[in-house]
């Protein structure tokens, strides 16, 4: 399982905290490329656009994860 505690100096961190911040970079990096690609006007809503695209990345590093341990 990819779920497991973290423990650095006696405190346990959650991996999924791990997961969120390699999201949140990988989000931005392909957010950039897409709008670099597509261009801003057809990726309207760009809120949404991004939370989404934080979700998305965020379950596939999870995904991902779980599938190495």
């Amino acid at each position: 399982m990819g779920l497991r505690e973290i423990a650095l100096g006696g405190i346990y961190f959650s991996p999924l905290l791990l997961y969120a911040l390699l999201g949140v970079f990988f989000a931005a990096v392909l957010r950039t490329f897409l709008h670099r690609w597509l261009g801003p006007r057809i990726l309207w809503f760009e809120a949404w656009f991004d939370l989404a695209l934080f979700v998305i990345v965020t379950a596939v590093i999870a995904f991902l994860f779980s599938l190495t341990w």
